[in-house]
């Protein structure tokens, strides 16, 4: 006997990587969002070395209404390492009150971008988009590790994000260490 798949029910993949479960409750995307680093952009569960996402890269929100505001965050949730993340989530960056007609370098830089820089295994780097109810000031947490997203969506009053995507990345072979010929 042959099951079939209802068409168009694919896995979602921030379900298969544990996005949804390590960072982020269960929740549909309702907004485009499009993540470049140079000429590389970001799909979910994609690879980029370190050396690719050594600068901020360019975030683009796909919807073009005048009247509302995001906050973009990125976490890693694997640091310092996937074994053992006790300092799960690493907050890399925070933007708030980006307009939608523009990208996130139009937002209030709450948390300044920090480069990923895995040592062990390979991590996870989540940016998730937050829709904001209003302008409102947002306090950047006291340090990087252990950032909880939930808990800040909750804090802040956000709602379920509206938008997620991540990429895997770890360290960079030859970086370091001895080379045999």
């Amino acid at each position: 006997m042959e099951c079939e798949m209802a068409s168009g029910s694919r896995p979602n993949p921030l379900a298969v990587g544990r996005v949804i479960g390590d960072v982020l409750d269960p929740f549909e995307s309702t907004i485009p969002l499009l993540v470049t680093y140079g000429n590389r952009t970001v799909t979910n569960g994609g690879e980029l070395k370190p050396s690719q996402v050594a600068n901020q890269p360019q975030v683009i929100i796909g919807v073009n209404d005048p009247t509302a505001l995001y906050t973009l965050v990125l976490v890693d949730p694997d640091a310092p390492s996937p074994s053992y993340p006790s300092f799960r989530e690493y907050l890399h960056w925070m933007v708030t009150d980006i307009p939608a007609t523009n990208a996130a370098s139009f937002g209030n830089e709450v948390v300044s971008y920090e480069k990923p820089r895995p040592n062990l295994g390979i991590h996870r780097f989540v940016f998730v988009l937050l829709h904001q109810q209003c302008r409102q000031r947002v306090y950047a947490p006291g340090w990087r590790q252990n950032f909880n997203t939930r808990e800040f969506i909750e804090f802040y009053n956000l709602g379920s994000p509206v938008a997620a995507v991540f990429f895997n990345c770890q360290r960079e072979t030859g970086s370091g260490g001895r080379t045999f010929r």
